[in-house]
């Protein structure tokens, strides 16, 4: 561990250990009698990966199924949002906290000025463990705030549920004070909101790319950060087992980073684009991707298309594999590429 992770870390520890004790006891004080009006919403969720934006898209789907009237403002960090909240019209305001704040202090406490001036209805923190989610919760005036631990779950429900999940149900729990029951309701998926002119788009840019337009596509996005990606000769191992076998009925394709690197070796025709929107648009043509634990796995889940994530921890294959129904993962290790072929023969199916 280099010197810089090390005091990453340690920061971290330290505000957790500050700021867990924030927001205790809160709902205590509320009047379960009274008529519950949500109009106006703030989201905090500080984090500027594009799958940790994309996995609360299941909550504010949530909500506007609530409220189809409903404001929501967004506490992010990062230049995502936007673009993946473009077509939800009920996101009024996103408040980017800035990435480096002592070197943007100004724009850093205008963040915290905008947070304070606006009223809400309620404030949700979608990460009980983020020190700044649960700051800006405390911070912000509402009339209710859900810091993200309130309802309590015993173990084993809390390790089956999605980070997608956990949020929706921390909502809903809040609901049921109210006497407003949805718990037995079907969590929405992730999406991104594809209109039709992107979608038809992004199959004129597929059948570019592919020189027979008239069979189905396999999308490979090879890339993961970290501990999370698989060396170059793990792609050519599986490369070798599934090119052979769909080669003839499929056309093969590989999704590129924004760090334009090919785990493949380019072997395959090779898509390329720095627009999210873009992506999830190619994403949606295809009939299924099959990608690393990464944000585009995310992405590809809420373009949406059927997805299946490669995972090496199975503590976070639990937390974060692709959600929702038509979705699947494979727990593989470095040294294996077992049980990838079977599942993708049950999506394709």
């Amino acid at each position: 561990m280099n010197f810089k992770i090390k005091v990453n870390h340690y920061r971290r520890k330290i505000m957790r250990g500050l700021t867990g004790g924030i927001g205790k006891g809160t709902l205590e004080k509320i009047n379960k009698n009274e008529p519950l009006m949500i109009e106006r919403v703030l989201i905090n969720r500080p984090n500027q990966r594009l799958g940790n934006t994309l996995l609360i898209t299941p909550l504010i789907q949530d909500i506007i199924e609530y409220n189809p009237n409903v404001k929501i403002d967004l506490f992010v960090k990062g230049k995502v949002a936007p673009i993946v909240f473009e077509n939800y019209p009920q996101i009024d305001q996103i408040i980017e906290l800035p990435k480096k704040p002592f070197k943007e202090l100004i724009k850093y406490l205008n963040v915290w000025v905008k947070i304070k001036n606006k009223k809400y209805d309620l404030v949700i923190n979608v990460d009980k463990g983020s020190s700044s989610g649960r700051l800006s919760t405390s911070f912000a005036r509402s009339k209710y705030k859900l810091f993200g631990d309130e309802f309590i779950l015993d173990t084993t429900k809390e390790v089956q549920l999605h980070q997608a999940q956990y949020p929706v149900y921390q909502f809903r729990k809040f609901l049921e004070l109210f006497g407003k029951n949805n718990l037995l309701n079907t969590i929405p998926s992730l999406n991104i909101q594809l209109n039709d002119k992107e979608i038809a788009q992004g199959k004129i840019t597929l059948n570019e790319l592919n020189k027979n337009s008239t069979k189905k596509t396999i999308a490979f996005f090879t890339f993961a950060t970290g501990s999370k990606c698989y060396s170059d000769n793990w792609w050519t191992e599986f490369y070798n087992d599934f090119y052979p076998k769909y080669n003839n009925d499929y056309n093969l394709i590989e999704i590129l980073p924004v760090e334009n690197i090919s785990m493949l070796g380019h072997k395959l025709p090779e898509f390329y684009s720095k627009d999210v929107r873009e992506i999830a648009a190619v994403m949606y043509n295809c009939e299924i991707v099959i990608a690393a634990d990464s944000g585009m796995m995310h992405l590809s889940v809420a373009a949406p298309t059927k997805t299946l994530g490669l995972f090496k921890d199975e503590n976070f294959m639990k937390r974060y594999k692709p959600y929702g129904e038509g979705n699947s993962v494979v727990l593989v290790t470095e040294d294996s590429q077992d049980g990838i072929i079977s599942e993708m023969v049950k999506l394709l199916d």
